[in-house]
């Protein structure tokens, strides 16, 4: 794609906090001024935007439109429960997970761990994007959904060392699909009962989403290398408010737990997102 060609911008340093987080940004001498189109009232017209970054963080954001996008800050967050950023009416609010950068990191890659294993908290980066109207996500080249005054959020925390998420926004082009409607609970933080979806190996993301829609719960995205049909839904994370079983993998990898197959009534926790994994 033309307008990934430029030098990316280096967002921010995953625990930076807001004023490093907004100087790394804004810094003059990256990719000089962007060159999206113009729009009829002479304002420049929201083109596309990439966020690339990995399990820790290290964010780069570049892209014709890069100049619509406002830091939000970066945020601790513990027991899967997302930070809750503030959402100006008129933006999107993307939200990028990840454990903290290290501060200093002499281990060449060759020589870190297949997975991250951090004592802290993982820590949710969040931006506002300006786009006006209806943009595309993509996530590592595949299609997610369409958006508009909303909020998507990408977890890279089990991403393998050096393996890296790219999170697109893009547009406009083609009709917009909006996701499945609005949910019919309103209170996002008590747990409630809800029948599992079955949700299969390979499924498309529009259908997935469509099942899990019944659910009422918050989405947020991952992606995976480990086999699958490319693009298609790998699996789905749904938290529980369990002691003992805190989330619910569909499909399962292997026999499903007693009472927590695809059918069957479970306690939902909403205010943890549910994960759905897509093939890369």
């Amino acid at each position: 794609m033309q307008y990934m060609r430029s030098r990316p911008c280096r967002a921010a340093a995953a625990a930076a906090g807001a004023g490093a987080l907004t100087a790394a940004l804004l810094t003059t001498g990256c990719d000089g001024p962007s060159a999206a189109p113009a729009a009829a009232d002479g304002k420049a017209a929201f083109s596309a935007v990439r966020f690339t970054f990995g399990a820790r963080g290290g964010i780069e954001l570049s892209g014709a439109s890069r100049a619509a996008v406002t830091p939000a800050g970066s945020h601790p967050v513990t027991a899967g429960r997302p930070y809750r950023f503030v959402r100006p009416g008129d933006r999107i609010l993307v939200v990028l997970r990840h454990w903290p950068e290290a501060r200093t990191e002499r281990v060449s890659r060759a020589h870190l761990p297949r997975r991250w294993t951090p004592d802290e908290p993982a820590v949710e980066t969040g931006f506002l994007v300006d786009t006006a109207g209806w943009v595309r996500a993509g996530l590592d080249g595949n299609r997610l959904q369409w958006l508009r005054r909303d909020v998507i959020r990408v977890d890279a925390t089990n991403n393998a060392a050096g393996d890296l998420t790219r999170l697109t926004l893009s547009g406009p082009h083609g009709r917009p699909v909006p996701p499945p409607g609005t949910c019919a609970h309103d209170d996002g933080s008590t747990p409630r009962r809800a029948i599992l979806p079955e949700v299969e190996q390979g499924t498309d993301l529009p259908d997935a989403l469509a099942r899990l829609s019944a659910l009422c719960l918050d989405v947020q995205y991952a992606g995976t290398r480990d086999g699958g049909r490319h693009g298609a839904v790998r699996q789905v994370l749904v938290p529980l408010a369990e002691r003992l079983v805190p989330s619910v993998a569909v499909p399962p990898d292997g026999a499903p737990l007693p009472g927590h197959a695809p059918g069957d009534r479970v306690l939902v926790d909403p205010s943890r997102p549910a994960t759905v994994v897509v093939t890369r």
